[in-house]
Protein backbone atom coordinates (compact mmCIF):
# COMPACT_ATOMS: atom_id res chain seq x y z
CA UNK A 1 0.00 0.00 0.00
CA UNK A 2 1.00 3.31 -0.90
CA UNK A 3 0.82 5.78 2.18
CA UNK A 4 1.44 9.18 2.62
CA UNK A 5 2.17 10.60 6.21
CA UNK A 6 2.39 14.45 7.13
CA UNK A 7 4.53 15.18 10.17
CA UNK A 8 7.68 13.17 11.20
CA UNK A 9 7.44 13.52 15.04
CA UNK A 10 6.89 10.61 17.45
CA UNK A 11 4.08 9.39 16.27
CA UNK A 12 4.44 9.73 12.61
CA UNK A 13 8.02 8.35 12.64
CA UNK A 14 6.95 5.43 14.33
CA UNK A 15 3.95 5.38 11.93
CA UNK A 16 6.27 5.11 8.99
CA UNK A 17 8.76 2.50 10.62
CA UNK A 18 6.49 0.41 11.06
CA UNK A 19 3.94 0.61 7.91
CA UNK A 20 7.60 0.16 5.85
CA UNK A 21 8.71 -2.86 8.04
CA UNK A 22 5.49 -4.39 7.05
CA UNK A 23 6.53 -3.88 3.27
CA UNK A 24 4.29 -0.49 2.32
CA UNK A 25 5.52 2.21 0.59
CA UNK A 26 5.70 5.25 2.47
CA UNK A 27 6.55 8.96 1.88
CA UNK A 28 6.61 11.23 5.26
CA UNK A 29 7.00 15.27 4.91
CA UNK A 30 7.90 17.78 7.50
CA UNK A 31 8.77 21.26 7.30
CA UNK A 32 11.89 20.27 9.42
CA UNK A 33 14.89 18.75 8.11
CA UNK A 34 15.96 17.48 11.80
CA UNK A 35 12.65 15.76 12.73
CA UNK A 36 13.95 13.04 10.50
CA UNK A 37 16.60 12.42 12.45
CA UNK A 38 14.25 10.27 14.38
CA UNK A 39 13.66 7.87 12.12
CA UNK A 40 15.89 4.37 12.15
CA UNK A 41 18.77 4.37 9.73
CA UNK A 42 17.32 1.28 8.03
CA UNK A 43 13.96 3.23 7.00
CA UNK A 44 14.05 3.62 3.44
CA UNK A 45 10.36 5.55 2.36
CA UNK A 46 10.22 8.70 0.77
CA UNK A 47 11.72 12.20 3.02
CA UNK A 48 10.36 15.21 1.56
CA UNK A 49 10.97 18.49 3.27
CA UNK A 50 7.96 21.05 2.95
CA UNK A 51 4.79 22.49 4.17
CA UNK A 52 2.12 20.16 2.98
CA UNK A 53 -0.40 22.45 2.66
CA UNK A 54 1.36 23.83 -0.25
CA UNK A 55 -0.40 21.24 -2.53
CA UNK A 56 3.32 21.21 -4.84
CA UNK A 57 4.43 19.58 -1.99
CA UNK A 58 1.85 17.31 -1.85
CA UNK A 59 1.83 16.17 -5.13
CA UNK A 60 5.54 15.66 -4.82
CA UNK A 61 5.06 13.62 -2.02
CA UNK A 62 2.84 11.07 -4.10
CA UNK A 63 -0.54 12.31 -3.01
CA UNK A 64 -1.99 11.26 -5.96
CA UNK A 65 -1.38 8.00 -6.10
CA UNK A 66 -1.16 7.24 -2.28
CA UNK A 67 -4.11 4.84 -0.84
CA UNK A 68 -3.90 6.28 2.90
CA UNK A 69 -2.99 9.88 4.07
CA UNK A 70 -2.12 9.88 8.06
CA UNK A 71 -2.14 13.69 8.90
CA UNK A 72 -0.17 13.52 12.27
CA UNK A 73 1.49 16.69 13.12
CA UNK A 74 0.92 18.68 16.56
CA UNK A 75 -1.17 21.15 15.14
CA UNK A 76 -5.10 20.62 14.74
CA UNK A 77 -5.83 23.00 11.54
CA UNK A 78 -3.15 21.75 9.92
CA UNK A 79 -4.15 18.04 10.53
CA UNK A 80 -7.67 19.28 9.52
CA UNK A 81 -6.85 21.02 6.22
CA UNK A 82 -4.59 17.50 5.05
CA UNK A 83 -7.05 15.58 6.13
CA UNK A 84 -9.80 17.25 3.96
CA UNK A 85 -7.41 17.90 0.82
CA UNK A 86 -6.85 14.13 0.99
CA UNK A 87 -10.47 13.11 0.96
CA UNK A 88 -12.10 16.09 -1.02
CA UNK A 89 -9.50 16.87 -3.32
CA UNK A 90 -7.98 14.02 -3.99
CA UNK A 91 -10.43 10.98 -3.50
CA UNK A 92 -8.79 9.45 -0.99
CA UNK A 93 -11.01 7.15 1.54
CA UNK A 94 -8.66 5.81 3.58
CA UNK A 95 -7.57 9.31 5.81
CA UNK A 96 -6.55 9.18 9.81
CA UNK A 97 -6.10 12.20 11.43
CA UNK A 98 -4.27 13.19 14.67
CA UNK A 99 -6.64 15.39 16.98
CA UNK A 100 -4.92 17.34 20.08
CA UNK A 101 -7.31 19.23 21.54
CA UNK A 102 -10.46 17.14 22.22
CA UNK A 103 -12.68 20.47 22.45
CA UNK A 104 -11.81 20.44 18.51
CA UNK A 105 -13.02 16.89 18.11
CA UNK A 106 -16.57 17.93 16.69
CA UNK A 107 -14.82 19.30 13.20
CA UNK A 108 -12.78 16.03 12.67
CA UNK A 109 -16.19 14.89 13.01
CA UNK A 110 -18.23 16.79 11.08
CA UNK A 111 -15.87 16.55 7.86
CA UNK A 112 -16.09 12.76 8.34
CA UNK A 113 -12.63 12.38 9.40
CA UNK A 114 -11.31 9.67 11.34
CA UNK A 115 -8.84 10.57 14.75
CA UNK A 116 -7.02 9.12 17.09
CA UNK A 117 -6.26 11.70 20.15
CA UNK A 118 -3.80 10.45 22.39
CA UNK A 119 -5.67 13.03 25.27
CA UNK A 120 -8.91 11.54 24.80
CA UNK A 121 -8.11 7.82 24.45
CA UNK A 122 -5.11 8.58 27.58
CA UNK A 123 -7.49 9.68 29.98
CA UNK A 124 -10.13 7.27 28.79
CA UNK A 125 -7.83 4.04 29.46
CA UNK A 126 -6.46 5.62 32.20
CA UNK A 127 -9.95 6.01 34.18
CA UNK A 128 -10.94 2.38 32.55
CA UNK A 129 -7.37 1.12 34.42
CA UNK A 130 -8.01 3.13 38.09
CA UNK A 131 -11.94 2.63 38.65
CA UNK A 132 -12.04 -1.20 37.28
CA UNK A 133 -8.86 -3.28 37.20
CA UNK A 134 -11.14 -6.34 36.78
CA UNK A 135 -12.00 -5.38 32.91
CA UNK A 136 -8.89 -5.32 30.69
CA UNK A 137 -8.87 -3.46 27.54
CA UNK A 138 -7.76 -5.92 24.75
CA UNK A 139 -8.38 -3.26 21.65
CA UNK A 140 -9.70 0.13 20.86
CA UNK A 141 -11.89 0.64 17.97
CA UNK A 142 -12.00 3.86 15.88
CA UNK A 143 -11.80 6.95 17.80
CA UNK A 144 -11.92 4.88 21.29
CA UNK A 145 -15.71 4.85 21.40
CA UNK A 146 -16.07 1.26 21.19
CA UNK A 147 -13.43 -1.09 22.92
CA UNK A 148 -12.92 -4.56 23.36
CA UNK A 149 -12.61 -6.13 27.20
CA UNK A 150 -11.41 -9.33 28.45
CA UNK A 151 -12.47 -10.38 32.10
CA UNK A 152 -12.30 -13.70 34.08
CA UNK A 153 -15.70 -14.98 35.34
CA UNK A 154 -16.57 -13.40 38.81
CA UNK A 155 -17.00 -16.68 41.44
CA UNK A 156 -20.27 -15.30 42.02
CA UNK A 157 -21.35 -15.81 38.11
CA UNK A 158 -19.88 -19.94 37.91
CA UNK A 159 -22.87 -21.67 37.05
CA UNK A 160 -24.75 -18.96 35.36
CA UNK A 161 -26.09 -19.03 31.77
CA UNK A 162 -24.68 -17.00 29.28
CA UNK A 163 -28.23 -16.09 28.63
CA UNK A 164 -28.26 -14.46 32.44
CA UNK A 165 -25.72 -11.82 31.06
CA UNK A 166 -27.82 -8.43 29.86
CA UNK A 167 -26.48 -7.42 27.05
CA UNK A 168 -27.60 -3.66 25.80
CA UNK A 169 -28.43 -3.83 21.91
CA UNK A 170 -25.63 -0.70 20.95
CA UNK A 171 -23.77 -0.99 24.10
CA UNK A 172 -22.60 -4.69 24.79
CA UNK A 173 -21.99 -8.12 23.37
CA UNK A 174 -20.34 -11.01 24.50
CA UNK A 175 -18.22 -12.07 21.31
CA UNK A 176 -16.19 -15.11 23.16
CA UNK A 177 -15.09 -17.24 25.31
CA UNK A 178 -11.86 -18.99 26.18
CA UNK A 179 -11.36 -21.98 28.67
CA UNK A 180 -8.61 -23.68 28.93
CA UNK A 181 -7.13 -22.10 26.03
CA UNK A 182 -9.43 -22.99 23.32
CA UNK A 183 -11.87 -19.93 22.53
CA UNK A 184 -15.49 -20.32 20.86
CA UNK A 185 -18.16 -18.02 20.32
CA UNK A 186 -21.00 -18.80 23.05
CA UNK A 187 -24.37 -19.92 23.08
CA UNK A 188 -27.30 -18.73 25.16
CA UNK A 189 -27.59 -21.98 26.80
CA UNK A 190 -23.86 -22.61 27.53
CA UNK A 191 -22.66 -22.69 31.01
CA UNK A 192 -20.18 -20.09 32.78
CA UNK A 193 -16.63 -22.14 34.51
CA UNK A 194 -14.05 -21.10 36.82
CA UNK A 195 -11.62 -19.10 35.08
CA UNK A 196 -13.70 -18.63 31.83
CA UNK A 197 -12.23 -15.67 29.65
CA UNK A 198 -14.97 -13.18 28.78
CA UNK A 199 -14.39 -11.20 26.03
CA UNK A 200 -16.63 -8.17 25.24
CA UNK A 201 -17.28 -5.32 22.67
CA UNK A 202 -18.69 -2.76 24.31
CA UNK A 203 -19.56 1.25 24.74
CA UNK A 204 -18.47 3.28 27.49
CA UNK A 205 -22.11 2.71 29.08
CA UNK A 206 -21.97 -0.61 27.94
CA UNK A 207 -19.16 -1.52 29.71
CA UNK A 208 -20.63 0.67 33.18
CA UNK A 209 -23.66 -1.61 33.30
CA UNK A 210 -21.10 -4.75 32.83
CA UNK A 211 -19.72 -3.84 35.50
CA UNK A 212 -22.71 -3.47 37.89
CA UNK A 213 -24.02 -6.91 36.81
CA UNK A 214 -20.48 -8.40 37.85
CA UNK A 215 -20.44 -6.95 41.12
CA UNK A 216 -18.25 -4.01 40.75
CA UNK A 217 -20.44 -0.93 41.84
CA UNK A 218 -17.48 2.17 42.18
CA UNK A 219 -18.56 4.94 41.74
CA UNK A 220 -18.08 6.30 38.06
CA UNK A 221 -16.00 9.92 38.13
Amino acid sequence: MKVLIVGCGRLGSELAQLLFHHGNEVSIIDVDELAFDILKPDFRGHLLIGDALNQDVLKRAGIETAEAVAAVTSNDAINLVIGRTAKETYHIHNVVARNFEPTVGELFEFFNLETISGTSWGASRLEEMILNEQFKVVYSFGDGAVDYYQVIVPEHWIGKHVADLVQTPGQSVLVSITRNGKSFIPRLEDILKVDDHLHFSATHDGIKALRQQFGNTQQEV
